[in-house]
């Protein structure tokens, strides 16, 4: 009968000392809010994922099939003009043409930048419309 008794005590004077530190926990599911911040982007994609309440301030309403075939028939216009327009702006070897380029709404006008370093560009483009111009330089046109 005591030799169970005997065992068990030689057991703890014998083994050495047991250190133990304190269990911590770290959720894993990335909806519980007291999560790893490394989720929040996909807390953000569930909840607008689940969010169904339009914005009042983009005063927009969702569009029908037919406007949206709309809408991608006039890009794809649009990017076919903006193709035939670059085919005059640049050459052959990709670089740009000095001249001007007319179109319905615009005008673009490509010149050689007198007294700048060579090669250098000034790109101009007029809204025949309203009359805004953007103008930009590009350097290291090698004509």
């Amino acid at each position: 009968m005591n030799h169970p008794v005997v065992f068990m005590i030689g057991l703890c004077v014998l083994s050495p000392n047991l250190v133990a530190s304190p269990l911590t926990y770290a959720p894993v599911n990335p909806s519980f809010i007291g999560g790893n911040p490394a989720n929040g982007g996909n807390l953000l994609n569930e909840a607008n994922a689940e969010n169904n309440i339009p914005n009042p301030n983009t005063g927009s309403t969702p569009q029908t099939p037919l406007q949206q075939f709309s809408n991608q028939v006039q890009s794809l216009i649009l990017s076919r003009v903006a193709t035939a327009a670059s085919s005059q702006l640049f050459n052959a070897s990709g670089q740009l043409i000095p001249g001007t380029v007319q179109t319905e709404n615009f005008q673009i006008t490509i010149a050689q930048v007198a007294g700048a370093a060579s090669g250098t560009l000034q790109i101009t483009t007029v809204d025949k419309l309203t009359g805004q111009t953007t103008s930009f330089q590009i350097t290291g046109q090698g004509q």
